[in-house]
């Protein structure tokens, strides 16, 4: 068993078992390999394995690695979803909207704007989440989840563009500084009731997903309701500077 194997079986079995203790069906979770920085190899031996969600952070990278593993899997029965999970300058909209399936970090009106047009030039339906910056860390982007009649208004003019189909929220939690640390959990928490908020207030869409945790909290993000976890370092090892 290769070191990958090992790690995705890990993976697995913990998301089963926070699913468990959730009371959850851990098939209502879907796995978003984080593939940023690391080669299209291995993403390939990930998708051997039978992964199928990754996530990139940067359209730079991955103009050039998602067209090169779409040669490698031109005869696959189950290609690759790519969700674009980093921070989206608008400059780049041109280039993301034809690469990826899914952007996860749509973070103002304007860039939804800006990825309505992209996407009505080429025919496109873009499921998008709108990410919010639940702890309103400084370094962190996304909507400020109060007053909640902003983020609403900022939500109904969302809805009104056609080639956009928002599928739910997602946030990135403030880093864990001890086992103990209950701010983690805590903002997935927070996520998820300002979801069920929105769903309350807009119930023509179904806010399915919540996209929160990662290699080191994705597992109280399940106990909170995570429907999407992204994980990277877990999987493909410790990132080179």
């Amino acid at each position: 068993m290769t070191e990958l194997e090992k790690n995705l079986q890990t993976i697995y079995e913990r998301i089963a078992n926070a699913a468990a203790r959730a009371n959850r069906d851990p098939r209502t979770i879907t796995l978003v390999a984080v593939s940023k920085t690391f080669p299209a190899d291995a993403v390939l031996a990930a998708h051997a394995l039978g992964v199928r969600h990754f996530g990139e952070n940067r359209v730079e990278e991955a103009t050039d690695k998602i067209p090169a593993i779409a040669a490698q899997l031109v005869s696959a029965t189950r290609v690759p979803t790519w969700h674009l999970i980093g921070h989206l300058q608008s400059r780049k909209v041109r280039d993301a909207v034809p690469l990826f399936d899914a952007i996860q970090s749509v973070d103002t009106v304007a860039l939804a704007q800006r990825i309505e047009q992209r996407a009505a030039q080429l025919g496109k339906v873009m499921p998008i989440l709108l990410e919010v910056n639940i702890a309103g860390e400084a370094s962190k982007s996304g909507f400020a989840p109060a007053p909640r009649e902003q983020f609403f208004a900022a939500t109904r003019a969302i809805l009104a563009l056609p080639h956009l189909d928002p599928q739910g929220l997602m946030t990135i939690a403030p880093m864990a500084t001890a086992p103990d640390d209950p701010r983690p959990r805590a903002t997935f928490r927070a996520l998820r009731e300002l979801r069920d908020a929105v769903r309350a207030t807009f119930p023509e869409r179904a806010w399915q997903h919540l996209s929160m945790g990662m290699t080191d909290d994705f597992e109280a993000a399940i106990a909170e309701g995570a429907t999407i976890v992204r994980i990277g370092r877990a999987i493909f090892g410790t990132r080179a500077p």
